[in-house]
């Protein structure tokens, strides 16, 4: 049957393009909907906006820390050596002022300090941040010259005012004396070292007092004489402290990083069969133990503690000597003196952590090995009978009195006389000074002078206390800058490290506190730097040591997203690979209706 021409024609519609240029495969004629792109689209949202409240859930706490602030004080420290200012006075006694320029005995005590000083600013010394002022009295009438403010604090003539010939003979005397001419001068008014030296027809005498002074008195011909041993009185003893190299080492600082030592005292009876032996440490704690403690105190927070031990034999062998009719140990013995195994010391509640024990045993030999005696390298027989081993502490063998070989003993329980304590315990004062790193004589021997230097019932001096903080202070804010740097290295490595405030709060503090203890040192106040350092020191082991920081140190990102993709990873690809699938689409088609439009307005 044949087509009806007008039917085509009206199916045709006008600027419709022939049926043979229409490709459904690359070609559609209706724009693409919306509606699936919108709804993938919508989901990826909705499951994006859930991403912040996760990481919120798992946000690691870290409280602001002052980085650039820590690493400029451990470098600052290893850069810039720690120097004190120090002042010193030279005071000269029946000098005549007319023959000798104040001027140029200032400027002749500097240069000679100068070439005692090291080169070098070492520290926790003076270096050459100091000032030298002197004074000349005679007749009643002084001159002075330099420092002008240390100067006036010595009141002229009124050193005379005593019997100055008299106390002169007795150096204690004469220390009180000067200490009582001097002490509330120097009240508020900084720390000056002075020397006092008096014109006589006597041998020459330089002695150091037990506090901020010293004198020299005798025959001084010259006047460069007089200048060259009140220099090395400065330098020696009231910078360097006594010691040879003006510096101690790590070795001899005993203080714990938590600022504290105990000082654990045992008494060993080596065989209770032969006797048993006790003492009465409270009554010396309180009377002997006790100023050293105080004076010890801007260095460290000391307490005592002590125990009675027993069946305590030494590890080494000694060996009869019928000269000396004693048992012999050599210092060769010294390292297996200490029996480990037998000596139970460690038994301290009051120390944790990292606090520092320093253990002093009194060892009583049993009657197989009495008397006891320690034998030194040149053959002598040691008059403390007693040895010190650094940071760990100090023994002496303590013989019972009518000690014999074939004495049978006794098994009641006896103590130790007041008087043989009292001689124990000064030697430990000795051995306690030197793990401080001090001599513990009383005379210093020099190329060409001896000088005598005074002890104090407290067991250290002003001076030396002085020279002990210098110490400390540098060596506290030196483990401080340490510490700090370790932290702040630390923590900027291991970005899901938790900081607490509490952290933060103690890194503040101890920045603080070594700022305070820094600025202390530049006015010379050594005690109160003392004391700042080592509260910087122990606020950084503490913000460093911290548990809670600790426990999540290595709670790396890779660890979270271990924990954590298992459970968001499935899900979130198959969205993520939707939305590219529906895009990806709906290109295609966008692709396929402009192809149509542009067929379609050709044939328009």
């Amino acid at each position: 049957m044949a087509e009806h021409p007008e039917a085509s024609q009206q199916e045709e519609q006008p600027g419709d393009p022939s049926p043979e240029l229409f490709d459904p495969k690359t070609m559609r004629k209706s724009k693409p909907g919306f509606k699936r792109l919108f709804l993938t689209i919508s989901v990826l949202l909705s499951f994006l906006s859930g991403v912040p409240f996760f990481l919120k859930s798992i946000e690691i706490y870290r409280s602001p820390i002052p980085f650039t602030e820590m690493d400029t004080l451990s470098n600052s420290i290893d850069s810039h050596p720690l120097i004190f200012s120090c002042r010193f006075h030279v005071v000269f006694v029946d000098f005549d002022s007319r023959e000798v320029s104040v001027d140029k005995l200032a400027f002749s005590v500097l240069e000679n300090m100068r070439k005692l000083s090291s080169s070098e600013n070492v520290c926790g010394s003076c270096g050459n941040n100091y000032s030298v002022s002197v004074t000349i009295e005679s007749g009643g009438d002084c001159k002075e010259s330099g420092d002008v403010e240390a100067a006036k604090l010595w009141k002229c003539g009124r050193i005379k005012e005593g019997n100055l010939e008299e106390m002169l003979k007795d150096d204690e005397r004469f220390d009180e004396y000067l200490n009582e001419v001097l002490g509330g001068d120097e009240e508020g008014s900084g720390k000056v070292y002075r020397v006092v030296v008096v014109s006589k027809d006597e041998e020459i005498r330089a002695v150091v007092g037990k506090n901020r002074h010293a004198w020299i008195v005798g025959r001084v011909s010259e006047v460069d004489e007089a200048v060259e041993m009140v220099a090395e009185v400065f330098v020696k003893f009231f910078v360097n402290g006594g010691t040879r190299n003006g510096s101690i080492h790590s070795e001899f600082m005993p203080v714990g990083a938590d600022g504290r030592i105990v000082l654990s005292f045992n008494l060993l009876n080596a065989d209770p069969r032969d006797w048993v032996y006790d003492w009465n440490f409270q009554e010396i704690d309180e009377i002997l133990l006790a100023p050293i403690i105080r004076t010890l105190a801007p260095l460290a927070n000391i307490s005592t503690e002590s125990q009675v031990l027993y069946h305590t034999p030494m590890s080494s062998f000694a060996n009869w000597d019928k000269e000396k009719e004693s048992y012999i140990f050599r210092t060769k013995d010294l390292p297996f003196f200490v029996n480990s195994n037998e000596w139970h010391l460690d038994t301290s509640i009051a120390a944790g952590g990292r606090s520092n024990i320093l253990q002093f045993v009194v060892y009583v030999p049993s009657a197989n090995e009495c008397p006891l005696m320690l034998q030194l390298p040149n053959g002598e027989i040691s008059m403390t009978n007693g040895f010190i081993s650094p940071m760990w502490g100090g023994v002496v063998v303590w013989n019972p009195p009518r000690c014999a070989r074939d004495s049978g003993g006794s098994h009641l329980r006896k103590k130790i006389s007041p008087q043989d304590l009292e001689k124990v315990f000064e030697v430990f004062l000795g051995q306690l000074r030197q793990i401080f790193g001090l001599n513990s004589g009383s005379l210093y021997h020099d190329a060409s002078t001896t000088f005598t230097l005074l002890s104090t019932g407290k067991g250290f001096t002003e001076w030396e206390m002085d020279f002990l903080s210098r110490q400390h202070t540098c060596y506290n804010l030196l483990q401080c800058g340490t510490t700090l740097g370790s932290l702040s290295r630390l923590v900027q490595s291991l970005p899901r490290m938790i900081i607490k405030d509490e952290i933060g709060k103690q890194v503040k503090f101890s920045l603080e506190a070594a700022k305070v203890a820094r600025s202390n040192a530049s006015y010379g106040i050594s005690d109160a730097s003392a004391v700042s350092s080592r509260e910087a020191r122990i606020l950084a082991e503490d913000a460093f040591f911290h548990p809670s920081m600790m426990s999540v140190s290595y709670y790396s990102f890779e660890h979270c997203f271990a924990v954590y993709s298992p459970f968001f990873l499935p899900v979130s690809m198959h969205i993520i690979l939707a939305v590219l699938r529906e895009f990806r689409r709906y290109k295609q088609e966008s692709a396929k209706h402009r192809a149509w439009r542009v067929i379609d307005s050709r044939n328009a």
